[in-house]
């Protein structure tokens, strides 16, 4: 069985590892213009990396928007890596990250068997009242967010060249 970790980055050990993934996956696969994806934010966000046997392999960040709102965005899987179920740890992780409460019903219902979170630290949303998270998924991968308990809203659109979906996701609240 493959060893997968899901790691929060610290951004200047690890940026360059993030953005090699992103590379990959978003400007030489999926032909999006890296003006588009290298935005400037990334040193105010968190950002997340899974290792598979001891590779880095995949990406995802945590922007806050307001107080009340995050959005999980730039979610990448090196290629050699997908259909291991890393995108959905990746998810799994960032809700952690954002909600633990959320993320403690999700463990209760098996969603996470098998799966090492390393580097967890204080939730930065302590000081904030996370109640939703946002994301803009591309429509093939709409299956995996509903399996989170997000759900679409709104119609669906491009974005950089790639149909698109707004979904969100309602947070328990204590």
């Amino acid at each position: 069985m493959s060893n997968i970790i899901i790691e929060l980055a610290d951004f200047e050990r690890d940026f360059s590892v993030i953005s090699g993934i992103r590379s990959k996956v978003f400007h030489q696969e999926q032909q999006v213009d890296p003006k588009l994806d290298i935005d400037g934010q990334d040193k105010t966000c968190q950002q997340l990396i899974a290792y598979l046997d001891g590779e880095a392999v995949g990406t995802t960040r945590i922007k806050y928007l307001n107080q009340n709102t995050a959005k999980i965005e730039r979610l990448a899987v090196l290629s050699n890596a997908r259909r291991q179920g890393i995108a959905r740890k990746l998810m799994l992780k960032a809700l952690e990250v954002i909600s633990p409460l959320d993320a403690a019903k999700l463990n209760t219902a098996g969603a996470v068997q098998g799966m090492y979170y390393a580097n967890t630290q204080k939730n930065i949303t302590d000081q904030q009242n996370i109640t939703e998270i946002i994301i803009h998924a591309q429509e093939y991968i709409k299956g995996l967010y509903e399996q989170l308990g997000f759900e679409q809203y709104g119609e669906a659109f491009v974005e950089a060249g790639i149909n698109h979906i707004k979904m969100k996701k309602i947070l328990i609240t204590p």
